[in-house]
């Protein structure tokens, strides 16, 4: 099985152009044999975009069938993050679609820090899905942090073998990757869940300058990471505003 790692470019508050870049990765995915593809967090609207008050869609939504689409006519299985809108709530959502069209799960991110609790509601639960690859699971990027590790082993213990986390993995505009590199947070809070349990875990961010929020100014650099049991490297997407690509992970 191969998976694709989609570090996408995000634009805050362009849907449209941020969908017509996901179909492309998609559809590149597509070519290269995968039969799966992870997508970063908040990939519709961007992370902490402001505009997603007035912007954020109802679940089931035109964003959703728009996913349900490309996975139908790509026949692959997407998991995409989503702003979702469910009264007067706005939630951080990620999606699994089925490569037949059928939203097989959904989860909404349950540790929002604390400069986006006045834009998102907390998720209040977890839950696992089967799917073509076995029992499956979704987090959103800090949900994964170290304290938080519980979220990922209620996944495990509840039967998955395959977590998914969308993510929007941010820095300073003036981060300096070769004197800090960038990563090590991700890579110890993976290494301790893949360690303890027979798991693997693709964590995908997106690309691009954060351009609303309290981190306006501030860009995200992808560096995508997916490790699997005994916490070994599978695969890391590369650093900067501008290393949008696809990362092709063959699981064998």
């Amino acid at each position: 099985m191969k998976v694709g790692m989609g570090q996408l470019l995000v634009e805050g508050g362009q849907r449209a152009d941020n969908l017509n870049r996901a179909s492309h990765m998609v559809e590149q995915a597509k070519r290269e044999g995968c039969s799966v593809i992870v997508l970063p967090e908040c990939l519709d609207l961007g992370w902490t975009c402001e505009e997603a008050r007035a912007l954020a869609e109802t679940f089931p939504g035109e964003t959703t069938q728009f996913f349900q689409g490309i996975a139908q006519e790509n026949e692959i299985d997407v998991i995409a993050g989503i702003t979702e809108r469910e009264g007067e709530g706005i939630f951080n959502t990620s999606i699994w679609v089925s490569s037949n069209g059928r939203i097989a799960g959904k989860h909404r991110k349950i540790h929002i820090l604390d400069i986006a609790q006045h834009l998102y509601t907390p998720g209040r639960g977890l839950s696992v899905f089967d799917t073509g690859f076995g029992c499956s699971g979704m987090t959103i990027c800090a949900d994964n942090f170290p304290e938080n590790i519980y979220l990922s082993i209620s996944l495990v213990k509840m039967g998955a073998t395959l977590i998914a986390s969308p993510c929007a993995w941010a820095v300073d505009a003036d981060h300096d990757n070769q004197a800090d590199p960038y990563g090590d947070l991700w890579k110890t809070a993976y290494h301790q869940l893949t360690t303890q349990f027979d798991v693997t875990i693709f964590g995908v961010s997106n690309v691009g300058w954060i351009s609303s929020g309290p981190w306006k100014g501030r860009k995200c650099i992808g560096c995508s990471l997916a490790m699997g049991p005994g916490g070994r490297i599978l695969a890391e997407g590369s650093y900067g505003v501008d290393a949008e690509e696809l990362i092709v992970v063959d699981l064998g």
